[in-house]
């Protein structure tokens, strides 16, 4: 059945564990993989399912609120909305519970997901919750293939095991709220630790139905499985290449801004904002890598809402939209020709707030000055000139549908 427009669902993604068996000094949700944690991965994969509405985190307590200003790297505006983050608990139902408590009183169906699982299909998670909504629950799983052997503890088989109805558990597993918070009451009653959500649901007397999954679907538990997920990253790897140009003249009356910093000077830039013509470049270079016209386009010169406005602002408004698309800054290399002012005693002020504005690292952003040698409207002080040249990376993976 397909799932209806306004269904209200959530999901809860209990990342709490230390993840020992890494044998890194980091849990491995917060390891990372091709440059990015794995647990940004893991949420990344449920941001473009319209249907869910809250992506609850929960989380190490000693780390909420350091991962909520990492996902700010990661993250555009409108997706940092959807997402709550929570501290969980010593076991993975406590951190569970933590999660659901946290979710709207208005869901409906949640489905709990694996932190360290970054590679769940689009299709793998319509299916659940539309198995879901029309049982009860369900979980993706994959039907064991290889043979399976059951041995004694000195490690000597005692018997080749049946897999034909044997199936390998993933995540997500999906449930309508009501029946896994009464499951998960049940347990608390009894006292039983389930492995997972299926587990409890089962205890509890709940028919759990089995969704197909697919092997691209792993879970990050030894450092061996990093390898393979960075080789699944690398085949979907690709990069964008964007150019800005703009140049604004001097003008009285007005501040020189550049890169977002205020430099003495008697004389400032005209234009309809303030006029920083370094800023101005780079969202140029940004909006071309992603194809999406010119700064022009997106922040008319004629607009009054613009006026006046800082530049940074718009380059604000540029990165949610870039991460939005799910690429990422690899750097920027920035020329400004300017006779004068001289701009060495500022150009690391500019990286450093340019860099904070494009949520990366100084060493990602270059800026350098030239001058004309006095040819030119630049070389005669009429006005500055900016280039800008940026490489955006952008991971699409594209594993094929679960049949």
């Amino acid at each position: 059945m397909p799932v209806k427009e306004n269904i209200c669902a959530g999901v809860v993604i209990p990342a709490a564990g230390s993840g020992l068996r890494m044998g890194l000094p980091e849990p491995k949700q917060f390891v990372l993989l091709k440059g990015i944690p794995v647990l940004v991965h893991s949420v990344q994969c449920f941001l473009d399912e319209k249907n869910l509405h809250t992506i609850v985190l929960a989380l190490p307590a000693e780390r909420v609120e350091t991962t909520r200003l990492l996902f700010d790297s990661f993250f555009a505006a409108n997706q940092l909305d959807r997402l709550v983050f929570v501290a969980g608990g010593k076991t993975r139902q406590d951190s569970v519970q933590a999660g659901m408590a946290a979710l709207p009183p208005e869901t409906e169906v949640v489905l709990v997901h694996d932190g360290a699982r970054p590679f769940v299909s689009p299709d793998i998670i319509q299916r659940c919750l539309e198995e879901a909504l029309s049982s009860g629950a369900a979980i993706a799983a994959i039907q064991v293939r290889d043979t399976i052997k059951k041995a004694d503890r000195s490690g000597v088989i005692i018997k080749t095991v049946d897999r034909s109805d044997l199936w390998q558990a993933q995540t997500p597993q999906a449930a309508r709220l009501d029946l896994l918070k009464k499951a998960y009451a049940v347990a608390r009653e009894e006292g039983f630790n389930g492995t997972d959500e299926a587990s409890l649901l089962e205890n509890a007397g709940y028919a759990v139905s089995i969704v197909q999954g697919n092997e691209y679907n792993i879970k990050i538990t030894r450092q061996d499985d990093l390898k393979i997920g960075e080789r699944l990253l690398e085949e979907s790897d690709f990069m964008k290449i964007g150019h800005g140009f703009d140049a604004h003249r001097f003008g009285l009356g007005r501040q020189l801004i550049l890169g977002g910093v205020t430099i003495s000077f008697d004389l400032g830039l005209e234009g309809h904002s303030d006029a920083d013509v370094l800023t101005h470049a780079l969202i140029d270079a940004l909006l071309g890598a992603m194809g999406e016209g010119d700064i022009g386009h997106h922040f008319p010169d004629n607009d009054p809402q613009y006026k006046n406005i800082s530049s940074l602002k718009l380059l604000e408004q540029v990165i949610n939209k870039m991460k939005s698309l799910k690429l990422s800054i690899c750097n920027a290399d920035i020329t400004v020709i300017c006779q004068r002012p001289k701009l060495a005693p500022f150009i690391t002020e500019m990286k450093d707030t340019i860099a904070a504005a494009c949520s990366v690292t100084p060493d990602s952003i270059n800026i350098k000055a030239t001058t004309t040698e006095m040819m030119g409207f630049t070389g005669r002080g009429e006005g500055i000139a900016v280039h800008a040249v940026v490489l955006l990376q952008g991971n699409k993976p594209s594993f094929p549908e679960t049949p």
